[in-house]
């Protein structure tokens, strides 16, 4: 297992405590929330791409990603009601490596698993809100041509904006836009010859249903 695996093992343990301990404990009156969301990924390129190991040095074009499905869910708490409030939000999608000249494509996974820090218009029907937090990206990279199977861990940042109607007391609809940010280091991507890495960068779009208790 590399050092890389296992600092970001060791950095979404880390992640995971602060968003249990970010939560205010079910005695405390909090408005708790669970949620389901799915939409679309717009990934732009893999940018600033540069050899690693063997082939550090090397710099490469940038990697075209394809857009893609994505999906997720969320857990959160606004205590005392409140504006200020806390989520652990999880989703996935496939933005794929395209073909680059002769060189076929890459299957990509990315798992992205967020704490946010939520500010609220706390309205009775309609709520507006706005999030930040870091992110741990889980990447996994498939087998090609030119490639092995890979899988690493990085440690990114999420901004979101968002809006939650009401159409029950306790179930309501979101329309959410997150932006993700966080650097990937494919480091065994070509074996014992070496990898690569560079910065990824993703637009999403996703809509929900939440139950709030």
């Amino acid at each position: 297992m590399s050092t890389q695996v296992r600092a970001g093992r060791r950095s979404l343990t880390g992640l995971l405590l602060f968003a249990v301990l970010s939560f205010p404990h079910p005695a405390v009156f909090a408005e708790w929330y669970v949620a389901g969301q799915a939409g679309y990924s717009f990934a732009d390129s893999i940018r600033n791409v540069t050899g690693t190991g063997g082939l550090s040095g090397f710099d490469a074009p940038d990697f075209d990603l394809k857009n893609s499905l994505a999906y997720g869910g969320k857990v959160g708490s606004f205590p005392f009601h409140g504006s200020l409030g806390f989520e652990l939000d999880v989703f996935h999608s496939t933005p794929h490596v395209k073909n680059l000249d002769e060189i076929p494509g890459i299957h990509l996974a990315v798992t992205n698993i967020g704490a946010n820090i939520l500010l609220r218009y706390p309205g009775v029907t309609f709520q507006p809100y706005v999030g930040f937090g870091p992110a741990i990206l889980i990447a996994r990279l498939g087998s090609s041509d030119t490639t092995q199977q890979d899988t690493q861990l990085s440690v990114g940042v999420n901004a979101l904006v968002g809006l939650r109607a009401f159409v029950m007391p306790k179930v309501a609809l979101f329309s959410e836009y997150k932006y993700t940010s966080a650097k990937f280091g494919f480091d065994d991507a070509f074996g014992s010859v070496g990898g690569f890495d560079g910065n990824y960068r993703a637009h999403q779009l996703f809509v929900g249903l939440s139950y709030h208790f």
